[in-house]
């Protein structure tokens, strides 16, 4: 492998990493704030890439897409928090993972009852088309290099959120103490619709993005559920800083592992073993990196 090559899986292992670092901001919220099991986060994500390549194909404009899947991906985490969520707080984790259950089965047919079965197809902007050279003569596609500034900005923004205004301290209060802050005047349901809503609102932002790398879906949120669950187990549970540490190695080690477990094998084996044997130890890799972890750090890195 050469470097410039290795550069390269370095910058998709990143750019994965930014791109997961948005589903598990919103479900690491979520579950701090409110300590819920959420199994329908994924469908957020299909919802904000069906809301943005809907919008994007009747309108022409990349943008409006990006808008809509926020809005849309808000809307349903915040009509989801108050019709169905808010009676599942005083229940057990059982009862919660059922009911979030139920709700990827109706959203992912609701889905299909509207957009049919066939994907969708989100073209890039051509103001984000086309490779970008970069410093030693790598050529990188623009778009993914947009995809780590817009991933990297939402975390220093949401570092800020939490860090330094009012709402960010309703959070973190709410995360160490709810009854007290229930007691002190804040209204305790509408901070949890808020949460709820910026989680969605997350989700659905990824799940616009990377329509413009891969076919939008009906179940497309669900591989990526369970990846942001691993994040938020190694970066520890309600930590935005371990989210996004977290992200970003579970991005790398996919990546990576997918290409230096092959070539590793190959000087042993024929190439064909090596890269059945070499794949499969790297889809491994990130449930072998979250028990050591866990091993060393049971509460995660951040926890």
């Amino acid at each position: 492998m050469t470097l410039l090559l290795f550069l390269e899986q370095v910058l998709n292992g990143l750019q994965f990493g930014v791109m997961l670092f948005l589903m598990a901001a919103g479900l690491t919220l979520v579950f701090g704030v409110m300590g819920l099991i959420n199994l329908a986060h994924g469908s957020l994500y299909m919802i904000g890439a069906f809301a943005a390549a809907a919008t994007a194909a009747a309108t022409g404009s990349f943008l409006l897409g990006l808008a809509a899947a926020l809005a849309a991906a808000a809307a349903a985490g915040a009509i989801v928090e108050v019709a169905v969520i808010r009676r599942l707080y005083p229940r057990d984790h059982l009862d919660q993972v059922l009911a979030t259950f139920a709700l990827i089965l109706i959203f992912s047919e609701g889905t299909r009852w509207i957009f049919g079965s066939f994907p969708l197809f989100l073209d890039t902007p051509p103001w984000l088309s086309g490779p970008v050279t970069l410093p030693g003569g790598i050529q990188y596609p623009l778009y993914r290099l947009a995809l780590i500034g817009v991933g990297l900005a939402v975390a220093a923004g949401l570092f800020l959120l939490i860090a330094r205004t009012r709402l960010g301290i309703q959070i973190r209060a709410g995360e160490s103490d709810r009854e007290m802050i229930a007691a002190l005047g804040i209204d305790i349901s509408r901070l949890y619709t808020l949460v709820f809503a910026l989680g969605a609102a997350l989700a659905g932002l990824a799940g616009a993005l990377v329509g413009a790398i891969q076919s939008v879906q009906v179940g497309m949120g669900e591989p990526v559920l369970i990846l942001a669950f691993v994040v938020i187990v190694i970066g520890g549970i309600g930590s935005i800083k371990g989210a996004l540490v977290g992200a970003i190695l579970v991005g790398l080690t996919d990546t990576l592992g997918g290409v230096l477990l092959p070539l590793l094998f190959g000087v042993f084996l024929d190439p064909s073993a090596a890269m059945s044997i070499g794949s499969a130890l790297a889809s491994m890799s990130i449930y072998i990196l979250m028990a050591a972890v866990l091993v060393v750090k049971p509460q995660g890195l951040f926890g």
